[in-house]
């Protein structure tokens, strides 16, 4: 590994080590991807990473190409101690709103940990419900902790790897291309063809 890089994966684990020190043997980080698309699911991630983990390119989801992602996706979930996945589909987010859906996804993502987290951080997100583990909510937390960046890896893939697939039901809109965010290609199709099946009535009023 270059030192520029050690440089930045030590400055990312600052917030890990400090919990560390304090006593946390499993730190999970938790993120999501998906709250702001016209469709499709929010796919929310937990990953409770070694103590000792350094995987080369770690960042911020968004801050990586889409063949990286996916090649740190299988070294992040092969290394993990453990990690889950939570998918909330777009009538859950219709029903509850988006915010309350990524808090479901969050709490779904905590039952399904084999192993129990000493603390969780979180990008961002207040007043949720981790079954009594104690949380740490950080601002832009994907880009500035590396649990949570490993974390925000996982929801992404996951999330586009279902798109891709809604693609090949639904062609015409384009879906493997802008995973449903709202791209103006993505709104001329919905203006063209009309809703599916999995488009976010809530978030597509506008546009209908």
């Amino acid at each position: 590994m270059k030192e520029k890089e050690e440089i930045r994966l030590n400055e990312l684990k600052k917030e890990e080590i400090q919990l560390y020190k304090m006593g946390a043997q499993y730190i999970c980080g938790i993120d999501e991807a998906g709250r702001g698309p016209l469709a499709g699911p929010v796919v929310v991630a937990s990953v409770i990473m070694p103590k000792d983990s350094k995987i080369e390119g770690v960042n911020d989801s968004k801050k990586v190409s889409e063949k990286k992602r996916e090649k740190l996706y299988d070294e992040i979930t092969q290394n993990a101690i453990s990690w889950s996945v939570a998918i909330i589909d777009q009538k859950q987010i219709d029903d509850i709103n988006i915010l309350n859906a990524t808090k479901k996804g969050l709490t779904q993502c905590i039952k399904e940990l084999k192993e129990k987290p000493d603390i969780i951080i979180v990008d961002a997100l207040e007043k949720i419900d981790t079954l009594g583990i104690p949380y740490k909510s950080i601002i832009k937390g994907d880009s500035k902790c590396y649990s949570i960046a490993a974390a925000s890896i996982i929801a992404k893939v996951t999330r586009d790897r279902i798109m891709r697939q809604w693609d090949e039901v639904y062609p015409q809109y384009g879906f493997a291309k802008h995973k449903g965010y709202g791209t103006a290609a993505h709104i001329a199709a919905i203006k063209e063809y009309g809703l599916c099946p999995i488009h976010r009535r809530s978030f597509t009023k506008n546009f209908i």
